[in-house]
């Protein structure tokens, strides 16, 4: 079996990145490439070409859906079956802390399974997020911030690349390709959303901590939970640069 880890990339969020790849290759076991979904990268290889707008404020809008985009991989996140080819693939968004051996993660893959998620009840009070990003609304929020993608599953060959370029992203985030029961339910702790989520709804120490609504880095998230984690983390990865 094969596996593959995807995070999107940011270049607003390049320190969360750095520490979610860090945070990820220091608890692996095994020989697992971690890589970046970049969206100039993507676009030369002609595997996106949805056109979006900056506005007067430096949000960027997805033209196709006439909604803001809070982050570059708002949209491209959807080509992670496609880019992996095969076996199981792991696309995280990248404002993540890793705070265990995800193999734990790939091993609840069960095959009935075109995806698995933490199903989330959130519905954010707040309208704005990280830097001043608008903060959008649809069902199934945050769904698709952590996703373990079966990728031989017949249904995500459904996902074609036109799909991905050409459908408003509340459908895409939305799951619009596969049927309810395709989509499996993991544990609260593998997407731990910081100030919406406390550890006793989580049932178990967080393995994935999801800096939601801004990292440890933005300003008015220093001192957010687990930002001593994020801080050490980051350190650590400055030193062996």
């Amino acid at each position: 079996m094969d596996y593959s880890i995807w995070l999107g990339f940011d270049a607003r969020e390049a320190a969360a990145f750095a520490v979610a790849r860090m945070s990820i290759e220091r608890h692996l076991v095994a020989p697992i490439p971690v890589r970046g979904l970049v969206l100039s990268r993507l676009r030369y290889q002609g595997l996106y070409w949805r056109k979006h707008v900056y506005l007067e404020n430096g949000q960027l809008q997805d033209v196709v859906s006439d909604a803001p985009m809070s982050t570059e991989f708002a949209i491209s996140r959807f080509l992670t079956p496609i880019v992996a080819g095969d076996g199981l693939a792991l696309f995280m968004d990248c404002d993540v802390l890793i705070r265990s051996n995800l193999m734990e993660l790939f091993d609840q893959m069960r095959d009935r399974y075109a995806v698995m998620v933490v199903k989330h009840e959130h519905h954010p009070t707040g309208t704005v997020k990280m830097d001043g990003q608008i903060q959008t609304k649809y069902p199934r929020k945050n769904w698709s911030s952590v996703m373990l993608f079966n990728c031989k599953h017949p249904s995500n060959k459904k996902l074609t690349l036109d799909m991905v370029n050409t459908l408003p992203g509340r459908d895409l985030h939305r799951f619009c390709w596969l049927e309810d029961d395709e989509i499996g339910e993991l544990e609260p702790c593998w997407n731990y959303l910081v100030g919406t989520m406390s550890n006793g709804a989580c049932g178990r120490e967080p393995r994935i901590v999801h800096f939601t609504e801004g990292p440890p880095t933005m300003r008015g998230y220093e001192h957010c939970e687990y930002a001593n984690e994020f801080d050490a983390v980051l350190e650590e990865w400055a030193a062996h640069q």
